[in-house]
């Protein structure tokens, strides 16, 4: 198990770094703040990272990711859930963990690829707030990042895993896939266990849906990481319902011996 190493780093530009939250800003005012926002900036390694920033955060905004992939994970009762954050996402790892929770919890963090941040802190907030609209698409940001978590949310209560695991799949191809000749590839490395909390299932599970959305030609493994997606995405809840991924061989199996003995016994 290895611990993601932390060290700050030189001042960015960070319009420059992250071009889309200038989007909404007048020509005159773009270059202006192009120049005018900067931050300190720091990188941390792959491995578990504990989420603390050596400086005073107070009265800053938070963490801005600028590049890299992190996975953050809660844990009640020995149950886990996560989500996956990239490039524009806002952190703030050390809100409320200083409070006492009603329910006995777990977090952390753990870096997949390694992350750049930008230290949004208070004399970085200051130079942003001179601009509206980038502290407006800060807020959308933030916005965005409580939506992915509602879609997660509402995908893993679909009653099956191999479901689950194909409609997170195209969700995070949403935002990090790339089109290629034999499909949609997702290079993101996420091990079974990880998978697992995401979609809230055992990694046992995981691994026999994942070993079986591959048998049926829906995802194919990547040789460092990651899968292809093929095909088109899943349909409508009563799409899938019907049957847009075949249930499993030992599954099949058997329901087709549970409508056998109810057509005998209607006899």
């Amino acid at each position: 198990m290895t611990v993601g190493d932390t060290a700050v780093g030189l001042t960015c530009h960070i319009l420059r770094e992250d071009p889309a939250l200038a989007g909404r800003l007048e020509p005159a005012q773009r270059a202006r703040a192009i120049d005018e926002c900067v931050a300190r900036t720091m990188r941390v390694g792959p491995g578990h990272w504990d989420g603390e920033v050596a400086d005073d955060m107070t009265g800053g905004i938070g963490l801005l990711i600028l590049d890299g992939l992190l996975m953050r994970r809660v844990g009640v009762d020995g149950r886990f859930g996560g989500e996956v954050l990239g490039s524009g996402d806002l952190l703030r790892p050390w809100q409320g963990e200083d409070a006492v929770p009603t329910m006995s919890r777990t977090t952390g963090w753990r870096v997949l690829e390694p992350a750049h941040l930008a230290i949004l802190d208070r004399p970085a907030a200051d130079r942003i707030a001179q601009f509206p609209e980038l502290t407006g698409q800060l807020v959308e940001r933030a916005l965005e990042r409580s939506r992915n978590l509602s879609l997660v949310s509402a995908i893993i209560h679909r009653a099956r895993v191999e479901l689950r695991l194909l409609m997170l799949l195209w969700h995070l191809a949403e935002r990090w896939g790339r089109v290629r000749s034999d499909g949609l590839a997702v290079p993101i490395r996420l091990t079974h266990r990880m998978l697992a909390d995401l979609v809230a299932a055992g990694r046992p599970t995981v691994s026999t849906a994942m070993a079986e959305l591959t048998r049926q030609g829906l995802v194919r493994p990547m040789d460092r990481g990651g899968w292809v997606l093929l095909g088109n995405p899943p349909g409508t809840p009563l799409e899938l319902d019907q049957g847009a991924i075949s249930p499993p061989r030992h599954r099949r199996r058997a329901a087709r011996a549970a409508n056998r003995r109810s057509t005998f016994g209607r006899g």
